[in-house]
Parts: C-alpha cells; sequence; structure tokens
C-alpha cells in the first residue's frame, strides 16, 4: 500500500511534468515556427492562375493557352461524388479534424513500422489535404521536420479561417492532375472530353487516384478500383455500386484539345501571337479570358480536308520528290473582313510555319485582275469587248532587258477581247496591255488593294505579270475588294475578349469588333458591334475604284471558273468567281475566288522554290477552292452578285465582242456595259472562230 501510494505520487509528477514539457515545446514550436507564417488570408479571394479558352464562332472550344490548364470550379458546381472520391482516397477524416489528423498520424506510424519490419501494408503518408494546400499554396517539397511543423502550424490556421467547403474547394482546383491539368475541372476535359458534372462513379474515382501518380496511367484501372473500395469502406457508395463502377472500362482520351489543336492551329496561333502582343504574356496564358474568334468550324474543317486531299494527292504520286507539297487556304467575308477558316499547311505539329500568311510567293496570274481592273477604269477605252492583240512581240527590251513574251500554249490567236484575254489568262495581250496603261498605271490597283505594297522601288513588266510577291492572306483581301464595293479591310481573327469575370477587354484594336465597347453591355448580353457586321458606307473613305468597272472585272472572273482555265473551281447550283495563277516552271500554283459573300485563296508550292514538274498547274489550287466551297455552301442558296445601278447589258459573241444579231455565231453571253459603252461594230471583232474552252491548265504564267 505504502509503494503503491508513492508510484501513484511519481506517476502523477512524471505526468504532470511530461505535460509541462510537452506545452514548453509546444511553446518552443510555436515561437520558433509560427511566428513567420505565410499570410494565408489572401486565399478568402482565391483567384489561382486560369486557362485562356478560345471558342469559334458558334462558341465551341477550339483550344486552350495556359501555363497551366485550369478551369475554375466553386463548390456547388462540384459533384458529390467527385468530392467523396478524393476525401476517401486522401483524407478520410477530412470533415472532423482541425488542419491535422491525429488518428492518421498514429495509424500512418504503425502502417509504416509493419511495412518497414517486412510484415506487408502498405507505406503510408499523414498528409491532410489541408496540409497539402498549406503546403501546394505557401511551402516548399524540402523533406524537413522544420517544414512539417510549419505545414501542420498553417494547416490548422487555415481550418480556424476557413470553412471544409472552402478548404476543399482550394485544393480541387489547385492539385495537380497530370497531363498539365491542374484542378479537376481542367482534367475531366482532358482525360474525358466532358466537365465534371458529367463524370460517372468510375471516371470520379479515377481522377482521385491521379494525385499519387498523375503522369502514370499504366495502373489506371487497379488505382480506380483502390478509390472505389475506400468510397465504399467509408460508406460512400454500395458494394454493388463498387462491382459496377470498376467493372466499367476507363475510355481515357488524349483530350478535347489535342484532338481539335491540329486543324485550328494555324488560326489558333495567329491568335496567340496578335494578343501576346497586345494583353502581354501573364494576361493571355494565365488570366482566364473567354476569346471570341470569328472561325467557323465546318469551314475550317472543311478547308483542312480539301487542301490535305490534293496534297496527299501529289506527294502520294511523287514518292522520290525531294521535298513534300505544301500548301495554305484562307476563307473570310468580304464584307467584314473576319476570317472564316485558315490551314497554314499540311499539320501545325509536323510545321508551324504558317503558309497562308508568312509565305511571301510570286503571284503568277492572280495579279491580272487588277492590271485588267485599271484599263476597265479607262472607260472611253476600254471595255470587256474591246480587241488586244495575241501576236508575237519581237525583241521587247525593258532596261537592259531583251525577252520574248509568250503564252502558256505557244500559241497566238491574233485579236481576243478583252474578256476572252483575261479568262483564258493569255500573257502576250497582258503585256501590250501593260505597255498601252504604263506599268505604273497597270499595278496601281494591285497596290491600292494591298496585293502590292506601296515602297516598290523598281517598277518593271514583270510586276504585271504577277512576278512579284505576296502573301495569300493580302491576295484574299485584294479580291474580297472587288465584291465588297471596292473596300479594304484589316483580317479580323477575334470577335471579343472578356476577362474571367466577363468584362470586356479592350485589345487596342481599332477593327476588333468589341474595342471599347464596354457601354455596349446591358447585363449579360454583348450586343453586336460593327466589326461583325458590314462597316457603314458613311464611315468608309472612297472605294478603291467605282462599282462598274468593280462588276465588269467580277463578271469576267465568272467566266473564268464557267469557261475558262478555273473550271476545277466550279460549285455546282453556285455563282462562283475567281482567278487562276502559276509561276515560271510551274513552282507557285494559285487559286483566288469568291461567291458574293465568301472568298477563298489556295496556295501550293514547296518551301523551298521549285518545279512541282509534268501534270501540275493551277487546276490543282481551283479544286482545293471548289472542294471547300461546296462544303462551305451546301445549305446556302445561289446568290448572284451584286449589279451596281447603270449597267447595261447586251447579248454578244463572246469571241467577237459583236452584238449577237449581228455575229450570231458561236458562244453567245451576256456583256455588261457601263453608260456609253457597246458592243464592237459588226465586222470590226475577231474574226479567229471560237476559243478553245479549255486551256491547258499546265505550264507557263497563267
Amino acid at each position: 500500500m505504502k509503494y503503491a501510494k508513492r508510484i501513484g505520487t511519481w506517476a502523477a509528477k512524471i505526468a504532470f511534468w511530461t505535460l509541462v514539457a510537452m506545452m514548453a515545446a509546444l511553446t518552443i514550436v510555436v515561437v520558433r515556427y509560427g511566428s513567420d507564417l505565410p499570410d494565408y488570408r489572401g486565399l478568402a479571394t482565391y483567384a489561382p492562375p486560369v486557362a485562356t479558352r478560345l471558342y469559334a464562332s458558334d462558341g465551341s472550344l477550339l483550344i486552350e493557352y495556359a501555363e497551366e490548364r485550369r478551369v475554375f470550379m466553386d463548390y456547388a458546381d462540384l459533384p458529390p461524388q467527385l468530392v467523396n472520391a478524393f476525401v476517401a482516397a486522401e483524407d478520410q477524416n477530412f470533415w472532423h479534424h482541425p488542419g491535422i489528423d491525429v488518428f492518421g498520424i498514429a495509424r500512418a506510424t504503425l502502417n509504416n513500422v509493419v511495412h518497414f519490419a517486412g510484415l506487408g501494408s502498405r507505406f503510408t503518408g499523414a498528409s491532410t489535404i489541408t496540409q497539402q494546400i498549406a503546403k501546394n499554396f505557401f511551402l516548399t517539397n524540402e523533406r524537413t521536420l522544420s517544414r512539417k511543423i510549419r505545414e501542420a502550424l498553417l494547416a490548422m490556421k487555415l481550418e480556424r479561417a476557413f470553412s471544409k467547403q472552402h478548404i476543399i474547394t482550394l485544393y480541387l482546383n489547385q492539385i495537380f492532375l497530370g497531363a498539365r491539368a491542374y484542378g479537376v475541372g481542367s482534367a475531366s476535359l482532358m482525360y474525358f472530353n466532358k466537365p465534371v458534372n458529367e463524370l460517372s462513379l468510375s471516371e470520379s474515382a479515377f481522377l482521385a487516384s491521379l494525385p499519387k501518380a498523375p503522369n502514370d496511367l499504366k495502373k489506371a484501372d487497379e488505382r480506380r478500383n483502390y478509390v472505389l473500395r475506400r468510397m465504399r469502406e467509408e460508406g460512400y457508395i454500395t458494394r454493388g455500386q463498387e462491382t459496377a463502377a470498376a467493372a466499367e472500362p476507363l475510355k481515357i482520351s488524349k483530350g478535347f484539345l489535342e484532338q481539335q489543336a491540329d486543324d485550328f492551329q494555324y488560326f489558333a496561333e495567329e491568335v496567340r501571337q496578335d494578343l501576346l502582343d497586345k494583353l502581354g504574356r501573364d494576361t493571355l496564358y494565365n488570366g482566364g479570358l473567354y476569346i471570341k474568334t470569328t472561325i467557323v468550324p465546318e469551314y475550317q474543317r472543311a478547308a483542312a480536308a480539301a487542301l490535305k486531299k490534293e496534297l496527299d494527292t501529289y506527294n502520294r504520286a511523287h514518292p522520290n520528290a525531294p521535298q513534300k507539297l505544301q500548301g495554305a487556304l484562307i476563307a473570310l467575308n468580304p464584307h467584314t473582313g473576319r476570317i472564316l477558316a485558315m490551314s497554314g499547311g499540311y499539320s501545325f505539329a509536323d510545321s508551324p510555319f504558317n503558309r497562308a500568311t508568312q509565305a511571301l510567293r510570286q503571284v503568277g496570274s492572280t495579279i491580272k485582275p487588277f492590271v485588267y481592273l485599271a484599263a476597265l477604269e479607262q472607260s472611253d477605252r476600254f471595255n470587256p469587248t474591246t480587241l488586244l492583240l495575241d501576236a508575237p512581240i519581237v525583241g521587247w527590251r525593258e532596261g537592259n532587258t531583251l525577252w520574248k513574251p509568250e503564252n502558256y500554249d505557244r500559241k497566238f490567236l491574233g485579236d481576243v477581247t478583252l474578256r476572252v484575254s483575261l479568262e483564258t489568262s493569255r500573257n502576250v495581250p497582258t503585256v501590250r496591255l501593260v505597255e498601252d496603261l504604263g506599268v505604273k498605271t497597270a499595278i496601281s490597283a494591285a497596290q491600292k488593294f494591298g496585293v502590292y505594297g506601296n515602297d516598290i522601288k523598281d517598277l518593271n513588266l514583270s510586276l504585271a505579270l504577277g512576278s512579284g510577291e505576296t502573301t495569300l492572306e493580302r491576295l484574299a483581301f485584294g479580291y474580297a475588294a472587288f465584291i465588297n464595293g471596292g473596300y479594304r479591310h484589316d483580317a479580323k481573327l477575334v470577335d471579343y475578349v472578356e476577362d474571367r469575370y466577363g468584362k470586356i477587354i479592350n485589345t487596342g484594336n481599332k477593327e476588333s469588333a468589341f474595342a471599347a465597347a464596354a457601354d455596349q453591355r446591358e447585363g449579360n448580353i454583348i450586343s453586336w458591334a460593327d466589326g461583325m457586321n458590314p462597316v457603314r458606307r458613311e464611315e468608309m473613305k472612297d472605294p478603291l475604284s467605282d462599282p462598274q468597272s468593280l462588276y465588269q472585272v467580277v463578271s469576267i472572273l465568272q467566266g473564268v471558273v464557267e469557261r475558262g482555265t478555273g473550271k476545277q473551281a466550279r460549285v455546282a447550283g453556285h455563282t462562283i468567281a475567281g482567278k487562276t495563277g502559276t509561276t515560271n516552271d510551274v513552282k507557285d500554283v494559285w487559286f483566288v475566288g469568291f461567291s458574293k459573300n465568301l472568298v477563298a485563296g489556295v496556295y501550293l508550292g514547296f518551301d523551298s522554290p521549285a518545279a512541282l514538274g509534268d501534270g501540275a498547274g493551277s487546276f490543282m489550287a481551283a479544286r482545293v477552292f471548289g472542294e471547300f466551297m461546296a462544303a462551305a455552301l451546301a445549305n446556302d442558296k445561289d446568290e448572284p452578285f451584286a449589279v451596281p445601278n447603270g449597267m447595261t447589258f447586251r447579248r454578244v459573241n463572246r469571241i467577237s465582242g459583236e452584238s449577237a444579231t449581228d455575229d450570231p455565231n458561236g458562244t453567245i453571253i451576256t456583256e455588261a456595259f457601263k453608260p456609253g459603252q457597246s458592243p464592237n461594230a459588226a465586222g470590226q471583232g475577231a474574226q479567229n472562230g471560237d476559243i478553245a474552252d479549255s486551256p491547258v491548265e499546265v505550264g507557263g504564267v497563267f
């Protein structure tokens, strides 16, 4: 009894002094490690870096720009089964502990002793979800006692400051889950192409298995099943639900964004470069911007498919060529300048060089409509029936150069009408026309319309035949002016940009539809801005040319497709106009054309200029154009080109240019004349008989 009392006294003293020691140790720990803990109060208004997302004109998601892919989710948007999966897998006592889990620490210690003794059991940790937030937001990954103490102290402070719902929201938005995805919102899209509210139980469990090894998918089923078992053990699901979910095949994809990227990447890269200059890297990559672009997904897919089909056809037929044929297609709205499709090559993954906007190449005969426009602007001298001489030119001298212009077919037809000369892309009559106009006048329209620059120093005849260099984009915008009243637009890639809070951002581009347009918002509704509609004429400068001359060119270019070198560009049931182009030795081939409301340009060639070889020609580009336009216009009604006031129409013989009454033989067409113009007088037209309707579409410049 005496000894028992003495032992009890000593036990009480030991317990007392142990408690004192623990309190002293805790005080030292708090003083030593708790006095300079990071300021965690900013997490109350957590706004993490969020991916900027590009959307097409129809609202569908294209791709993301991000250093960390993240889609922020509020707690109310998180499905309970997804939250339960992470709690069961990562922190079973999350809803009850004060930031650290004493029972979890004890359990982990016992398990790890058993593990190191070689008696089985998994090696486990004891960090709570709250501790992981403390580490991920404020601390390093160093494995030291001081870091673990600071982590625990900070976790307890977080628990006192925030609700459990706020803490789990922070965790599920911040955690890295592989594939550059941060947070469950982004991971759901990357792995399953769906938002979190559409995830199955099996898919939710899979996402909850990723924190342990986010870049290793080899044991996806096994890890998913472990999470399901933990959910059943914690009472979140029944055994039947566990069994059914475990039997569900995991259909893990490469991600919606990766699937979309290649077809849309050339366009997206143009948008990225443009906005990177205007907004800066941090805003673009981490600002969670909503970027509404001009691209039309159906058009873009049709453009990529038509271009790849032609490139594959050529490359398969020329397996020994030193390089692969490349090309580009661009489509735009001529009245607004909005880019509707852009393919800059066969594959962005293979080559990010954008041949629609970056490749400067000789344009060949696609320049001729601008030369003929310069002539038609002189209404008292030229009209579509004006005769041009197609006969040999011997000893032509330009500066110190002596040369002999030739036609693609090496033939001469005598007198041909201006229409026939352009429809069949004859070089020699064009040379004579340029000589008559003067080189400066002949290329003036090409400069005004933006195809050629205004800084050309060496004005020479070859420029009027297409030796000058330009991009497909500039050429397509030049053609757009033929049908929009003679106005030159800048390319529009973006309709508007919103920040993560829905506020319109001024990108500093006057041509952007929503530049400085925040006052156009009504609640959450954004009204249409001028950049999305044709620009009002009263706000425009004077047109680049008169409407009647422009219409005469359009009418002739319609003949190019119906009867001339551009037959491959025909689209059944639709009114189409355009022009072919090839350069010397067939190094580059082009077609640029349009319907009333859609312009498309196609370029094909080697990246290192070289002849495409026998059998190649501009018909290849025209074929790409035709396939694209057939898809783009499939659901549209035919719309003839608008006719300006003051035009008169006469039935004429296409070859002679005489009235059909005076010359009823051959092909009779309806010709457009300005006031004061008329068909050729009887007996004065071309007398060569009918010109072949199917010119050879290979070789030469045409």
